[in-house]
């Protein structure tokens, strides 16, 4: 989804996200085992993000609440859908221009700021990124079901089906809802769905026409 905004994805095909092995950085056992290059890495995404904006795909959906009750539910861990204006976002992974405390309850706003080495939660803890990395619960993903599964209308975008538990929230989709697949890259999914072969930004502004004349008609 926000690819086209400059952020490179999570993982590509090489098993690397912005050259470093995705476990190296997106794991507890990362965490656990070099913390200052964890810092190093999402001070440096932090930064990253200060410096992108919110491209057509990301406004499209926020433009969508015009016409629609929409819940976005994203692994991404950016701020680029509510600088959109999307008012309803569910990080699943959880956010970059957060920090908390190691085991995750208590949670601050840190915006663009870096997280250094030696800086303390509340509790005395090691504070950390809000992030949750492999290994760790994703506490969100039972309130991203129970949306999915009261939705009347279901877009994926930009996603590989690849990574659980997000990939299985299809799943929930009740039977004879719609279901659109957008990503320009090959998506194996044994679902009923209508793929749109096209980046976010093209693919949107194609279902956008499609959702609103359903409405109309």
């Amino acid at each position: 989804m926000s690819a086209e905004s400059g952020i490179s994805t999570f993982r590509d095909s090489d098993g690397l996200w912005e050259n470093y092995d995705v476990m190296q950085v997106a794991s507890i056992e990362g965490w656990y085992e070099n913390p200052d290059l964890m810092l190093q890495f999402y001070n440096d995404r932090r930064k990253q993000l200060k410096d992108v904006e919110p491209n057509e795909g990301h406004k499209i959906i926020a433009g969508l609440e015009q016409y629609f009750h929409v819940t976005v539910v994203t692994q991404n861990v950016d701020n680029l859908h509510e600088r959109a204006g999307s008012s309803s976002v569910i990080h699943l992974h959880g956010e970059l221009t957060k920090a908390c405390n190691e085991n995750k309850t208590i949670v601050s706003d840190i915006e663009y700021e870096d997280i250094n080495k030696g800086d303390k939660a509340v509790d005395g803890t090691r504070l950390r990124p809000f992030i949750v990395w492999f290994g760790e619960a994703v506490p969100l993903i039972e309130e991203a079901a129970r949306i999915v599964s009261s939705a009347d209308i279901l877009v994926i975008v930009g996603t590989s089906l690849q990574v659980y538990p997000a990939a299985g929230l299809v799943n929930y989709v009740r039977p004879g809802v719609p279901v659109y697949l957008i990503d320009p890259n090959e998506v194996n999914t044994a679902r009923n769905v209508k793929i749109i072969k096209e980046k976010a930004s093209v693919g949107m502004k194609l279902l956008e026409k499609e959702l609103i004349n359903s409405i109309k008609n």
